[in-house]
C-alpha cells in the first residue's frame, strides 16, 4: 500500500520500512488520469487484483482497464503478482512505497500543469468519495461505532512557519501510531484511512 503525500514543502519523516519515490514530471504524466487513479486506489486499498476483477468493479471496459494497468506498470506504480495468474489472466499489485509530490515543481511548468490539475481534482475527488462511504456505512451498536473523527476548525491564525510545523507534526504523530508492517493485525482490526488537510484561506471582506 502506498501513502499519498501532494504539498509544497517537505513531508514527514518517512518510514524506514517503505522505500519513498518522488514523483517527477514524467510519472506525474503517466498517472494523471481519472481511470489510472482509480484502479491504482483500488489496488492500494484492497490489494491484487486482475484486470477483468477491476473492470467489473469500474464498470469500465476489460480491454481499456488491461491498457491502463500497462501504463501504470511501465511508470513503476504497479507491478505484476510473482507466481500467481496465468498469460491470460494477469494479478497486479501497487507497489510498496510513499509517494510524494512537491506542487511547486509543476504549477508553473506549462509542459505539466495540465497533469497537475486532473492529478488534484481526482486526489479530492478521491477525499471526499471517502468521507462519503464511511458516512454511507453502518456502523451502528459495533465497536467502531464514535471512534472515526470529521473534525473542522476554522477559528485558528498562523503564519506560514507556524502551519508548516503543525503539518510536519501531525503526520508526525500518524506515524507513531501506525503499526509495524510486519505486525499481525489483530482480529478486530480493519483498514483506516487518515485524511489530513491543513491549509490557509485568504481573507475576503464582508458583504
Amino acid at each position: 500500500m502506498a501513502d499519498e503525500s501532494a504539498r509544497p514543502s517537505h513531508p514527514s519523516a518517512p518510514d524506514p520500512e517503505k522505500p519513498v519515490r518522488h514523483i517527477d514530471a514524467r510519472s506525474l504524466r503517466g498517472l494523471a488520469h481519472p481511470l489510472r487513479m482509480r484502479m491504482l486506489e483500488l489496488l492500494n486499498l484492497d490489494g491484487p487484483a486482475t484486470s477483468t476483477g477491476l473492470a467489473e468493479r469500474l464498470g469500465e471496459n476489460t480491454g481499456t482497464v488491461s491498457w491502463h494497468l500497462r501504463q501504470l506498470a511501465e511508470h513503476g506504480f504497479i507491478e505484476e503478482v510473482v507466481g500467481r495468474g496465468t498469460k491470460r489472466e494477469r494479478w497486479w499489485q501497487a507497489v510498496k512505497e510513499r509517494r510524494t509530490l512537491d506542487t511547486t515543481e509543476f504549477r508553473y511548468d506549462p509542459d505539466t500543469r495540465g497533469a497537475l490539475s486532473v492529478y488534484m481534482h481526482e486526489l479530492i475527488q478521491q477525499t471526499f468519495s471517502r468521507v462519503a462511504n464511511y458516512l454511507a456505512d453502518d456502523w451502528q451498536g459495533g465497536p467502531w461505532q464514535g471512534v472515526g473523527t470529521l473534525s473542522d476548525r476554522t477559528d485558528l491564525r498562523m503564519t506560514p512557519a507556524q502551519l508548516d510545523a503543525l503539518s510536519a507534526e501531525l503526520l508526525a504523530v500518524i506515524d507513531r501510531h501506525a503499526p509495524d508492517p510486519d505486525a499481525e493485525p489483530g482480529e478486530d482490526a480493519l483498514p483506516v484511512i487518515i485524511q489530513l488537510q491543513s491549509f490557509p484561506r485568504r481573507e475576503r471582506g464582508g458583504a
